[in-house]
């Protein structure tokens, strides 16, 4: 029970379900209706709330055992203990009073509702239980005579719950040894209890995990709407959106975008989402700040100098390799600091792994700010720079690219050396790529962190990492065409290079930059890089890396000929090309070279001449084992083959270039293959596979458009 719904409630779901009525209907009609003289320690309900519809619907289920509901894990005789997770902020409590309401509303705690928040019986971070017992005892009519020490108060409190129908609520929980000693010892009871983190010690109980995530857009949207009834979030849904985005999902932030709004409801809803963004990150969220001050106090030297270094990972989530490069440590000594970060509610879970949003990044800058925390085993060098923090960050990973972009696309011309090395480094491990397609799908993972950091590179003015690392990104490029990204990346690396008064590098990004412009329609653009390429490549030498970094630039300007449909223009390119990686003997060069000129002579009708140039680039392909050229050499083979009647030839050579694309993961060369089949059968009559590559095509074309 516990593991489904916590993968029901981790996906987010936001259906809205109402939970099966017969299960409702059990909770009313077989328990008995609350006694109005019992106890019910809750404060009154907030006026808005967001109502978390599907942890509701879970909880009541779970609370209904047999009749509807899902299993529970643990025994059946103890009580049932549901166990909210979440970060600081995120309405935890909000919601365990919540379904303490809803329970007993429904009739199934007659005895009572009971809260005890152990955050006010902590003292050196330890909870006085034995005071915890005594106000539960003395809450259940217990008080008279109370003894004092814990084993006596505990053997009263199991007395006074005896097979009473009540629900409790246990706020702040650090572990489930502070929880156990405060079970009621009724079957029949119900505690909620909230925490930072998952309690992964209650073994042996009747439970139910329930982690909490921040509130999905339009659930963000909702609250804020009902916390201000204003016209402007009415007329303008997209500034309503980006307010409740400011606020990171946590409902204690849109409710203080609330009262901005309520305030200030003259002024231009624009100005004041950037008021908003600017106070909540420098100054935080008042009632969560304290809460986070409060987990970063408990924090172990090491999770603390990794909490102040982690708003300088551009990703959207943090492995344990990128905190031990952010830390310049061994894996385990991350992973210890990953793991207590999370524990403490300073990461949450994210798609595909742990991270920060941007509110939780405004108070680790705030704490790294003040310099508090330092980790005594090293002394004042423990603060560290934020300098060194990126600098480490940003050469591990360029180290990783460029091993995962030599793995993926092999042996190619590089205008950068292997990164320098850094102290700090020395005990953080390369990663382990198994093969091409695993370093290919690494380079995908971490496309947000490498773009992020060539920003970081160029602003710290590490202009050589800058354009090193935009080279295993233009391998990424080639399969996935995130092209605002790549161009933002493109142009921070060119600026590198030009402040660093490096040609290689001047030329190299020149190129670089030309293609998603002219991929984007965006030819002037284009055109002004590609002749900015040649220009600068006028000034290379005669070795043979220079020579072949001119003869790319040529290529390019060829290539933006091409897109245009001016072929006979960028033929000649693409031959002056193919001559300069003969003389100097690189086959791949001249291999692609041709294949370019063959694409050249079936726009322009020379189909058998097309089929002699394709066929040989498509072997040289194959033979020098590169995955992606072979499937687009066979790709365009197949064109040709097809316009000259070798039908079942192109048939293979298309199915062959389908499977390349999907092995590679690369959705713009999968879309395009299929379309062709698309066509290709619907030539052939054979509507349905016709049929089933449009399917293919419309999931796609859905995928990216989401």
């Amino acid at each position: 029970m516990a593991k489904e719904i916590s993968n029901r409630v981790d996906g987010q779901v936001r259906a809205g379900t109402i939970v099966q009525a017969h299960t409702i209907e059990h909770l009313c009609v077989h328990a008995p209706p609350a006694e109005p003289d019992s106890p019910v320690q809750l404060p009154p309900p907030p006026v808005h709330f967001a109502d978390r519809t599907v942890e509701q619907d879970l909880v009541l289920a779970a609370v209904a055992g047999g009749h509807g509901g899902p299993a529970v894990d643990g025994p059946a005789d103890g009580p049932l203990v549901v166990c909210v997770s979440g970060m600081g902020g995120i309405g935890k409590t909000e919601l365990g009073f919540r379904l303490a309401r809803e329970l007993r509303r429904l009739g199934r705690c007659p005895d009572g509702v009971f809260h005890v928040d152990l955050n006010d019986l902590r003292r050196d971070g330890a909870v006085e239980v034995a005071d915890a017992l005594g106000g539960l005892c003395r809450s259940l009519g217990r008080g008279d005579a109370l003894p004092a020490g814990f084993a006596e108060r505990r053997r009263e409190y199991w007395a006074a719950t005896q097979d009473k129908r009540l629900a409790l609520v246990i706020d702040n929980a650090q572990s489930g040894a502070e929880i156990r000693p405060l079970l009621p010892s009724s079957g029949a009871a119900v505690v909620i209890v909230t925490s930072h983190a998952r309690l992964a010690d209650l073994d042996g109980t009747r439970s139910v995990d329930l982690p909490l995530g921040p509130l999905s857009g339009e659930d963000a949207t909702g609250l804020l709407r009902a916390a201000v009834q204003d016209p402007r979030l009415v007329d303008d849904p997209q500034a309503a959106a980006e307010l409740a985005g400011c606020c990171a999902g946590l409902p204690a932030a849109i409710l203080v975008a609330g009262r901005l709004l309520r305030k200030r409801r003259n002024r231009d809803l624009r100005r004041l989402i950037d008021e908003l963004t600017a106070g909540l990150r420098e100054e935080g969220v008042p009632v969560v700040e304290a809460v986070w001050n409060a987990a970063y106090a408990r924090l172990g030297p090491t999770a603390a100098r990794l909490y102040r270094a982690l708003p300088h990972h551009p990703g959207p989530v943090v492995t344990v390799p990128v905190a031990a490069a952010l830390l310049g440590s061994g894996l385990d000594r991350a992973e210890d600091a990953v793991d207590e970060l999370e524990e403490a509610g300073l990461l949450l879970r994210r798609p595909g792994g742990l991270g920060m949003h941007d509110l939780l990044r405004g108070h680790a800058l705030r704490r790294a700010d003040a310099g508090a925390g330092a980790d005594a085993d090293a002394g004042a060098d423990a603060v560290d720079a934020p300098g060194d923090v990126r600098r480490r960050l940003v050469r591990w990973l360029r180290r990783q690219a460029a091993r995962a972009d030599l793995l993926a696309a092999g042996s190619r011309l590089t205008v950068s050396g292997p990164a320098p090395e850094e102290p700090g480094l020395a005990d953080v491990p390369d990663l382990e790529f198994t093969d091409k397609h695993a370093a290919m799908h690494w380079l995908e993972r971490e496309h947000l962190s490498l773009f992020g950091c060539v920003r970081i590179a160029h602003e710290d003015g590490l202009d050589d990492d800058a354009v090193a690392l935009c080279e295993p990104l233009w391998t990424h490029f080639l399969d996935h065409q995130h092209y605002a990204d790549v161009i933002d990346a493109f142009r921070h690396g060119l600026a590198s290079a030009q402040r660093a008064d490096s040609t290689a590098g001047i030329v190299r990004m020149h190129c670089q930059l030309a293609r998603p412009l002219w991929e984007q329609g965006r030819y002037p653009e284009a055109r002004q890089e590609v002749e900015a390429a040649i220009r600068r490549g006028r000034l290379l030498g005669e070795r043979d890396d220079e020579r072949k970094l001119y003869a790319s630039a040529i290529e390019f300007r060829g290539k933006l000929a091409s897109v245009q449909g001016n072929w006979a223009v960028a033929v000649p390119d693409f031959e002056a090309a193919r001559e300069v990686h003969r003389a100097i003997g690189n086959e791949y060069g001249a291999m692609l070279q041709t294949y370019l000129i063959g694409r050249g002579a079936v726009a322009m009708g020379e189909l058998d001449r097309a089929v002699e140039l394709l066929s040989d680039a498509h072997e040289t392909a194959l033979r020098l084992g590169r995955d992606r050229m072979s499937s687009r050499t066979g790709f365009e083979l197949g064109v040709a083959l097809r316009r000259t009647g070798r039908r079942e030839e192109a048939a293979r050579l298309y199915e062959a270039a389908l499977a390349g694309a999907r092995a590679r993961r690369s959705a713009a060369d999968e879309l395009r293959v299929l379309e062709t089949l698309v066509a290709f059968c619907e030539e052939g009559g054979d509507a349905a596979r016709a049929e089933g590559y449009r399917t293919e095509v419309a999931e796609i074309a859905g995928r990216q458009a989401g």
